[in-house]
């Protein structure tokens, strides 16, 4: 299972962002590229305990749902819903796209830093270091896919 704090996984995810440009097409869902770059900074706030968002926890979600996207390899479902503080139109609205991408770019990397300090994840509740960093990558990932990149 990557996680992002593994050797090259960040420069991986990184060469892979450097490659969206504003007018790439999804493949699936309804985020423009730039909007999807502002999605997934929010949510680096939400993981870091910078931007609030209400809790969706229940017993499901913080016990199986958390055991299922994070403990085994099996996809993320396209087009699920999130809370509505990181959807694009209640998020961060996209100005500029490469101050954008740079944003994104250094919440990744505070997020990895070793003192990083971690909030509660919405639905799935308190996690550990370990397991927001490899939410922290499943979720970059599917994004980036959802761009095919």
């Amino acid at each position: 299972m990557s996680a992002l704090a593994d050797p090259g996984v960040l420069d991986a995810l990184l060469a892979r962002l450097a490659k969206l440009h504003e007018k790439r097409p999804r493949a699936w869902g309804r985020m423009t590229a730039h909007e999807m770059m502002c999605h997934l900074a929010d949510s680096f706030e939400v993981g870091l305990g910078e931007r609030s968002a209400p809790s969706r926890e229940t017993w499901m979600r913080r016990t199986i749902g958390r055991r299922i996207a994070l403990h085994t390899n099996l996809a993320w479902p396209k087009g699920s819903t999130t809370v509505p503080e990181i959807e694009p139109g209640a998020g961060t609205r996209p100005t500029d796209f490469e101050a954008d991408r740079q944003r994104l770019i250094q919440l990744m990397q505070r997020f990895i830093a070793a003192d990083a300090k971690y909030g509660t994840h919405p639905a799935m509740g308190t996690l550990t270091r370990d397991e927001w960093l490899i939410w922290g990558y499943r979720h970059a990932d599917l994004h980036l896919r959802q761009f095919a990149l």
